[in-house]
């Protein structure tokens, strides 16, 4: 018989030992916790699922069955509690380590420590194919680093583990999920080197840049990526690699190819150390992190690539500094004597100009900076999905959101577990065309729920069609938590056509339901 569920709180201690500390994530319906074992007298990690839930049995079984995944990069399972207190509980060991996304959002990793941590993935999730186990869900957020420089692994079974309880897996998706986990590795490398994700944002990571369709390489994104890497890296996500070269589909030989890579063929290492800036790469000079040492970002090297050196004076500074020059002596008296006419002449425009009001062709007075805002009229509203597989959100209902029923409304689809859509997408969204492009001063949203979390992204002026990708569009405000009213303040100087509300958290509507709605919207600006 099933145990009244009690609720996860910090402080509750489950099976008598393990106190709840902190909460580290949600997914499909659990959750992750930071607890203290009392009894070893060491932090652990407990994963819990309730009890009463369909794929609470293959939750525990796909517990047993990591343990055959011997390798030490994955967290070890250290204990399995059958129904505590309405619970499934999976006990884990813990790793005092930082997420690899954290690093990669501050700056992309040299290209040997890449290799070095992508070789380390590549080799653990080789032996859990082995054993018939897939991970399906590999970003960063999956890979931590220690101040060892060692790497751990989670999240290894979890996305089988809840799957719904009817799905049948048959050796094609077997198949599929190693490919899938073949391409994560292929994308944790190349975000490894430049910071982008491929496909998408993922993890605080930008989208990776493509042209015509085709993936930009790391080179052609970042200076300083090592050729043989970047080569490695489109072996594994080029359909089909350039050059002819054999594609990677196995997690062993991605792993074995990274750990022999070398500098570029066409240095000569003897020379790179008596003679540095010989290297034609620029990024070459960087001190070289061994694997043992500390992950790049927890203690930065102290000499700076020649990359982020500061750029060479512009036009104006050499003027500037000509104009310096020039004013010592009697030519710098002559020179100050134009400058000041020159100042004088300024000033006398300006107040001409201020003393007469600027007029179009047709007589009307132009907008002025004195002037208030007002209410810009939306032309037309609609639904942003670019991240959905139908690329569409609800589009019947859009024209709740710009009209003047305050009782109706555009709203998303109901997303289950987790307020961030499930963590299915990055977020959904209206666009809204001013019909021309417009100074945005303000947007103003009457919302359904709370909280939400919300950005307002701009395309750029010049665009014309409305936009169909995040990579289209700037993000300009952010607002998280808004309540039902909310009133989102733009950057001065934005001008644009489209104004996109971006959802990136949905209000509970209902148990593990979420959805979002927009009941109106008014967009102000001169």
């Amino acid at each position: 018989m099933t145990s009244e569920r009690r609720a996860l709180a910090p402080g509750v201690v489950l099976a008598g030992r393990y106190e709840l500390h902190d909460l580290v994530s949600e997914s499909l319906g659990a959750s992750n916790w930071r607890a203290h074992d009392h009894i070893l007298n060491r932090n652990v990690r407990v994963e819990l699922l309730p009890s009463d839930d369909p794929r609470s049995g293959n939750f525990l079984q796909a517990a047993r069955d990591s343990t055959k995944v011997t390798d030490h990069r994955f967290l070890r399972v250290l204990d399995l509690i059958e129904d505590d207190a309405g619970y499934h509980v999976i006990v884990r060991e813990w790793a005092r380590a930082v997420p690899l996304s954290s690093l990669l959002v501050q700056s992309p990793l040299p290209s040997r420590r890449a290799a070095t941590v992508v070789a380390e993935v590549a080799q653990a999730l080789a032996h859990a194919h082995e054993h018939g186990l897939y991970h399906r869900r590999l970003t960063p957020n999956q890979v931590l680093l220690k101040e060892s420089g060692a790497v751990r692994i989670v999240g290894l079974g979890v996305a089988t583990a809840l799957a719904p309880v009817d799905q049948h897996v048959s050796a094609a998706d077997l198949d599929s999920y190693e490919r899938a986990d073949i391409h994560a590795i292929g994308r944790l490398l190349y975000a490894c080197l430049v910071s982008r994700w491929p496909g998408g944002h993922v993890d605080g990571l930008r989208a990776a840049p493509t042209e015509h369709g085709r993936l930009l390489r790391p080179r052609q994104v970042r200076a300083g990526v090592a050729r043989d890497i970047d080569t490695v890296c489109d072996r594994i996500l080029g359909d089909p690699p350039r050059h002819h070269e054999p594609p990677l589909t196995k997690a062993s030989d991605i792993a074995h190819v990274l750990l022999l890579t070398g500098e570029d063929d066409d240095v000569d290492s003897e020379q790179l150390v008596h003679s540095p800036v010989s290297s034609p790469d620029l990024l070459r000079l960087d001190p070289v992190i061994l694997p043992s040492g500390p992950p790049p970002g927890l203690a930065p090297p102290r000499r700076r690539p020649k990359a982020f050196e500061p750029p060479p004076p512009t036009r104006l500074e050499r003027g500037r500094r000509r104009l310096r020059e020039a004013a010592r002596g009697d030519r710098g008296l002559v020179l100050l004597g134009v400058l000041g006419t020159v100042m004088i002449v300024a000033v006398l425009a300006l107040l001409v100009a201020q003393s007469t009001r600027s007029t179009d062709p047709d007589g009307t007075p132009t907008p002025s900076a004195s002037e208030p805002a007002r209410v810009v009229p939306v032309q037309t509203a609609i639904d942003f999905d670019p991240q959905g597989s139908d690329l569409e959100e609800n589009p019947r209902l859009v024209d709740n959101a710009v009209d003047d029923d305050p009782e109706s409304g555009w709203y998303t689809s109901t997303y289950y577990g987790d307020p961030a859509f499930g963590r299915l997408k990055d977020g959904v969204g209206l666009i809204l065309d001013l019909g021309s492009p417009t100074q945005v001063e303000q947007v103003q949203l009457r919302l359904a729920g709370s909280p939400t979390d919300l950005s307002i992204m701009t395309a750029p002026s010049t665009m014309q069609q409305a936009p169909t990708s995040l990579d289209d569009l700037r993000e300009v405000a952010v607002l998280d938590g808004a309540g039902q009213d909310a009133a989102i303040a733009l950057p001065s100087g934005t001008y644009t056509r489209y104004v996109v509300v971006w959802l990136r958290s949905l209000p509970q509507v209902g148990t593990d339901e979420y959805r979002g709605e927009i009941r109106g919207v008014a967009v102000r600006g001169r």
